[in-house]
């Protein structure tokens, strides 16, 4: 049997819109039907293909399968919307054209990157007045776990650590983003007199940014006897960049601030480097799904310029 015969352009896009939304009756408000058009949609394709697709939680999961028909539907997506685009620039052969609206790009972005370069380099691509607007759904997530975005067919494009291209990917060297263990004033002179002693960093509170952030042990196996490099001293949580930077200026506990954000933000208070030869670089890399798409282009190009401008060459 043709596979590609059993695929539906529909049936593709209720699947995405319903990874996309969450739920049947939030994709059935952005595809303009009812929610019970998008259900007999997703149980056509599933039952061409002869898989279970989703996962009817809240919200809805793609299976393994579903990923992979995921990744196919957001490429059609992509590619429709940039052959609009084109119909659109160049007006019919009647002389009008249809306005069909910006196209949306979903990628993932690491916090850090997000609070600091990568946002500036979409302005420009994202202005109405601009040629050809695009909008963004942009997924935060560590920049050691974006390139599983990229596997699932939840994103067309991600700040990764990942230098191996996930297949079907290309890859392009950003640079690397510079950590520096900060701290207020205050703290170094309560908890680190004498500096970033091991001593003294067994005891000294830390602030790290989630489950998934591992710069601050890294710091610490540095320093710390072997066997002693997990967090032991006390440990606060905080997921958001700009607040990160807040609860370190603030004396809650040191952590490891990115260059960038140290430059450029202005923290409710003075902050100290540690230590200002143990900087941490983090390469970052650039993955995009391999297809002639202009839009896709538009973008990687803006991303790696900024990061030529902004991120540390040749670490």
């Amino acid at each position: 049997m043709d596979f590609t015969s059993t695929l539906d352009l529909a049936q593709l896009r209720a699947l995405s819109a319903a990874v996309s939304e969450g739920t049947l009756e939030a994709a059935a408000r952005a595809l303009h039907v009812t929610p019970s058009a998008v259900s007999q949609r997703l149980r056509a394709l599933e039952t061409a293909t002869g898989r279970v697709l989703l996962v009817r939680s809240r919200p809805v999961q793609p299976t393994e399968s579903g990923r992979a028909l995921l990744r196919l539907a957001r490429q059609v997506e992509l590619l429709a919307g940039d052959a609009l685009a084109e119909l659109d620039a160049g007006g019919g052969e009647g002389g009008g054209s249809v306005e069909h609206g910006p196209r949306t790009l979903p990628i993932a972005v690491n916090a850090d990157s997000l609070g600091t370069w990568v946002l500036p380099a979409l302005a420009a691509l994202a202005d109405p007045s601009a040629a050809g607007p695009l909008c963004f759904d942009v997924h935060r997530d560590d920049e050691g776990h974006t390139a599983g975005l990229l596997r699932a067919g939840t994103v067309v494009a991600a700040v990764t650590t990942d230098p191996d291209p996930v297949a079907g990917c290309s890859v392009t060297r950003l640079g690397a983003m510079r950590y520096r263990p900060m701290a207020a004033p205050a703290f170094a002179r309560r908890f680190l007199p004498e500096g970033p002693t091991a001593r003294a960093l067994a005891r000294a509170p830390v602030v790290v940014f989630d489950r998934k952030d591992t710069l601050q042990e890294r710091y610490l196996r540095r320093h710390l006897p072997e066997g002693a490099q997990r967090l032991a001293p006390p440990v606060h949580h905080v997921p958001s960049s700009a607040d990160f930077l807040t609860a370190i200026a603030l004396g809650m506990g040191w952590g490891m601030l990115p260059e960038l954000q140290v430059r450029g933000a202005q923290p409710p208070g003075p902050l100290v480097d540690l230590d200002p030869a143990g900087a941490i670089d983090v390469a970052l890399h650039w993955q995009q799904w391999k297809l002639g798409s202009a839009s896709l282009e538009r973008v990687a190009a803006a991303v790696t310029a900024a990061a030529r401008r902004h991120l540390v060459q040749g670490a």
